[in-house]
């Protein structure tokens, strides 16, 4: 799994779990957090397409959900964000 925050390789071997109080080594930001789990999806309802899981208010920081699974998306520092952004601006001449 890649750190949704930094983008950090993680490596889980098959059957293992990822601890709610674990961390990071590249950035520190909690593993166990929504934005890192195979079920996030910022489309869906309450953000999540496992619909038996519970709403969690805080997307990026640790939490008790029992669905969590490591998720393989490619997070990052936002420079996909800036980037189009930076499109948007200069298409309006901002």
């Amino acid at each position: 799994m890649n750190c949704a925050a930094c983008n950090c390789e993680i490596a889980v071997a098959p059957g293992e779990r990822i601890g709610f109080r674990d961390v990071c080594e590249g950035c520190d930001a909690d593993l166990h957090s929504c934005v890192n789990c195979a079920h996030y999806d910022p489309s869906a309802y309450n953000d999540c397409r496992e619909s038996s899981a519970e709403y969690v208010a805080d997307r990026d920081r640790a939490n008790r959900c029992d669905w969590f699974q490591p998720g393989s998306r490619a997070g990052g520092d936002g420079s996909e964000h800036a980037r189009a952004l930076g499109d948007l601006d200069s298409l309006f001449k901002k």
